[in-house]
């Protein structure tokens, strides 16, 4: 059990925690959390028409444009970049989670 800071024994919320020292904390530091990139496909506000969604990408606006342009070329279709997401007109999961694949991405298809 860690050792709580107190103050004549009254626990203190906001105090400073010792850092845990070594080269463990550094490991730590250094591995970033692999990316959760899911590709689903929704239909809701779309008058019944389905796009595939891909969420999870740890990529800014510019890579995500980029990434959306090569994904759209694929799929032969249309598509936007809303909010850190990639919409892609039509249902293109299987064609979009093997080129993340080919891309070194982990993709998981979601929904049904």
């Amino acid at each position: 059990m860690k050792p709580r800071q107190t103050f004549r024994g009254v626990v203190l919320r906001d105090a400073v925690r010792p850092k845990p020292s070594g080269a463990v904390a550094h490991q730590r530091a250094a591995l970033p959390a692999p990316a959760r990139v899911r590709v689903g496909r929704e239909i809701a506000g779309r008058a019944g028409k389905g796009v595939t969604v891909i969420s999870g990408l740890p990529y800014d606006e510019a890579q995500l444009a980029e990434l959306a342009a090569r994904l759209k070329r694929l799929c032969g279709a249309g598509g936007a970049v809303k909010n850190g997401l990639i919409e892609i007109q039509g249902d293109h999961r299987d064609r979009v989670v093997a080129e993340l694949g080919k891309l070194g991405l982990e993709a998981k298809r979601s929904g049904g």
